[in-house]
């Protein structure tokens, strides 16, 4: 339910915006979605998302819940690293989404997973069964996936208390100028493209990274490899961004002109190491760079190293 009155400082602002700024959890489709089937009223009177809101007004009503789609399982071919009756590691190819979501119903990781292993759709979240991480759409690499319902809990709260270490593989624009770093920056909401995150001082949350350059490009690239102590939303992206080096082939985040050598945000989940949920052993998998990251790699040229050879 939402009950909103429009201060001095909101008023003149239009309707979506002020909710934009006023609900920052709630997507900005979402919003002007519920303004339009009039569940979102100003002073209990219909609006467009273009109305100009007065001081003293309210904003009151109810957001649109978009209906639960139905899992089907799919028959999508599963890069299968690890299995055993407790968890399942796979290499998720780029261009594949996680999870079912607002304009993705289907042909997603979880459609795979439950096609290939039925008890899946049991564990966990109903749309998001098994799922314990994710990776974007566009990010290729390692998962992790709960099989049982134990095993999911024991694993979320293993990513919770940041005792899973991940470690991903980047290719980003330009040479950085210290070849080891970490940044600590908080990670929040864009506040006005709701598709983005940012480095927010006032309202981020704790967001560490890590990086070591192992390789440099005369095309102006270096290939990094970076270690996450947190798992916000896009972190890597952000992160590397805000310090002017974005990952290659990155539109949301990167600087353009990169589509004719990449096809996508070059970013690889390259290891994971953690606790088996059950038998407490200490495990590390491996995910090998898929096809086209290792293409995007060949047509460039690497930079000698200080030694004078090419590393």
């Amino acid at each position: 339910m939402i009950t909103l009155q429009v201060s001095p400082d909101h008023a003149g602002n239009r309707l979506d915006h002020f909710l934009v700024l006023t609900v920052p959890e709630t997507s900005r489709s979402l919003l002007i979605q519920s303004i339009r089937l009039g569940l979102i009223l100003v002073d209990g009177v219909k609006k467009k998302s273009s109305y100009r809101l007065k001081e003293g007004e309210l904003v009151s009503g109810t957001l649109f819940v978009p209906p639960v789609p139905r899992l089907i399982p799919q028959n999508i071919p599963l890069n299968i690293l690890f299995e055993d009756e407790h968890i399942l590691l796979v290499s998720k190819p780029p261009g594949l989404i996680v999870h079912p979501g607002s304009g993705n119903p289907d042909g997603t990781l979880v459609n795979a997973l439950i096609y290939y292993c039925k008890s899946i759709a049991e564990v966990g979240d109903e749309l998001r069964p098994g799922i314990v991480h994710r990776l974007d759409k566009d990010t290729s690499g390692i998962m992790v996936v709960a099989k049982t319902a134990e095993s999911h809990r024991i694993l979320v709260q293993a990513f919770k208390e940041r005792t899973v270490k991940k470690e991903y593989i980047a290719l980003l624009r330009g040479h950085l100028d210290r070849k080891t770093g970490r940044i600590v920056a908080p990670i929040a909401r864009h506040p006005i493209n709701r598709q983005k995150m940012a480095v927010c001082e006032r309202k981020g949350r704790y967001a560490a990274s890590n990086w070591q350059v192992t390789a440099e490009y005369k095309e102006g690239f270096s290939l990094v490899k970076i270690g996450i102590e947190t798992g916000r939303t896009h972190q890597i992206r952000v992160h590397m961004a805000s310090l002017g080096y974005p990952v290659a082939g990155d539109a949301l985040y990167g600087r353009g002109g990169d589509k004719h050598l990449f096809k996508r945000q070059m970013l690889h989940a390259g290891s994971l190491s953690f606790f088996h949920p059950v038998n407490g052993r200490a495990m590390t998998f491996y995910a090998p760079l898929p096809e086209d990251f290792n293409t995007a790699l060949s047509a460039l040229s690497r930079c000698p190293s200080e030694d004078g050879k090419s590393p």
